[in-house]
């Protein structure tokens, strides 16, 4: 246990429930992750130096609107819950800059307000019950690593290429179909993962991601690529496997492998 000063964790303790009273000094970390705790108290909400806070791997159902006071926070980590809906004032945390875990809760839309944090940099919301990202979810410029898995996802907002600083883009198991040609001006993308999604082609778009590194198409339903695959001037690796009506011509294969591309298929 941490109660020093300016950091209160009480980590994978069993807790049900936390004390009544905060504590009788300022906090700018607090941390009761992995506990078992359903609700969380009015107090916490006062704390407005907090910088972190973690409140992940508990029961929770529910995260109220107070939690837009905490200004300071610059990561906040409520994964692994079952909140099934979040508090529009999460938009006013405008000050998160590093890490946004919302993943693996029963959230079923995120608030519109989401995409005022413009200075995100890693935005989590895999493993919950999405089918829609924000429309203008490209308003979050700052965002370089974007998760959002494990959804039932079946399209990308057209916005999604305002996102000019992504370098990471996860969208494995869903339901995706098609990719919008905006994707093309996600220029500093280096990993595009798909595993596991409904794709039957990809747009000739995809040329203008030059520095992709990366690119799984596992587990698809692609029956051909474009020509513009081969223009990718850095692409590491190509994972092709288990798209079973997939034909890839040999000369294809042996261009990428003669300019060190590894290639699955």
């Amino acid at each position: 246990m941490n109660t020093s000063s300016a950091t209160f964790h009480l980590d994978a303790h069993g807790l049900t429930e936390l004390p009544a009273q905060p504590p009788d000094h300022p906090l700018r970390h607090f941390s009761v992750y992995d506990n078992a705790l359903t609700t969380l108290p009015d107090w916490l909400w006062t704390l407005t130096e907090l910088e972190t806070l973690n409140v992940s791997a508990n029961r929770l159902t529910h995260i109220p609107e107070s939690i837009g006071a905490l200004w300071a926070l610059r990561m906040l980590d409520i994964a692994h819950n079952f909140l099934t809906m979040l508090p529009d004032s999460l938009g006013d945390l405008t000050n998160l800059t590093d890490y946004l875990y919302i993943s693996d809760n029963q959230i079923a839309q995120l608030p519109a307000t989401l995409t005022r944090l413009t200075r995100l940099r890693y935005l989590n919301v895999s493993a919950n019950r999405l089918a829609a990202l924000p429309a203008d979810i490209g308003a979050m410029i700052g965002l370089i690593e974007l998760r959002a898995y494990d959804n039932p996802l079946e399209r990308l907002p057209d916005s999604i290429g305002d996102l000019v600083d992504l370098r990471e883009l996860h969208l494995d198991r869903t339901p995706i179909t098609t990719l919008p040609d905006s994707i093309g001006g996600l220029a500093d993308l280096r990993v595009l993962s798909l595993r596991g999604c409904r794709l039957a082609h990809l747009p000739d778009a995809i040329t203008a991601v030059k520095r992709l590194r990366q690119l799984d198409l596992r587990g698809n339903r692609l029956h051909d690529l474009p020509a513009s695959v081969l223009e990718l001037p850095n692409l590491e690796k190509l994972d092709l496997r288990w798209n079973h009506d997939l034909h890839v011509p040999p000369a294809w294969i042996d261009a990428l492998n003669a300019r060190g591309c590894i290639v699955y298929c």
